[in-house]
């Protein structure tokens, strides 16, 4: 495989699973990406590759665990992705604030579609983000990384995965820092 399509397999995976720029450590983008997969065909012609079977992303800090990743990339050289498991599972430290260690993201959902072009990331199938100890729960979860906007939908019409068919969220209050 070309190292051409590794680098845009890392770039697209691990923009689409960050919650947000300011979410990610700032190292992590000068971090070699590691794939492991069973099985890997990649169709030039069609600017596609396919990662199958227990594959594992890795980079920096960040870890991504799905069954399958898909990854097609258009003219422009703009990278779109679909990540399929049981669930598609992630992890990121993002980056220190002040005297605060900084903060792991964990997310999962079955299907995890990135759309490089227009940096927006959707969580779909029993979708759930963690950050710090709170957390959304919803069928849909929509990221506009460039407006830092995400909305958390519940299912609609079908039977929901989720026994209440409703969005959750749990919001820990913030402890203010001590007075000096």
């Amino acid at each position: 495989m070309s190292k051409h399509i590794h680098s845009f397999l890392a770039v697209l995976i691990l923009q689409a699973l960050l919650t947000g720029p300011a979410l990610a450590e700032k190292a992590d983008k000068d971090k070699p990406t590691n794939i492991e997969a069973n099985r890997m065909s990649s169709d030039d012609a069609k600017r596609m590759s396919i990662f199958e079977g227990n594959v594992l992303l890795t980079k920096g800090t960040v870890v991504v665990r799905a069954d399958r990743i898909v990854v097609r990339q258009d003219a422009d050289g703009f990278q779109f992705a679909t990540a399929y498991g049981s669930p598609v599972r992630f992890r990121q430290k993002g980056d220190p604030k002040g005297e605060r260690e900084g903060v792991w993201t964990d997310g999962e959902a079955l299907r995890v579609e990135i759309d490089d072009r227009n940096e927006r990331i959707e969580l779909f199938e029993r979708a759930r983000v963690t950050r710090d100890r709170d957390v959304v729960n919803g069928e849909h979860i929509f990221l506009d990384q460039r407006t830092e906007f995400f909305s958390v939908s519940a299912a609609k019409g079908a039977a929901p995965t989720s026994p209440e068919g409703r969005v959750k969220a749990v919001i820990q209050p913030k402890t203010k820092p001590a007075a000096k």
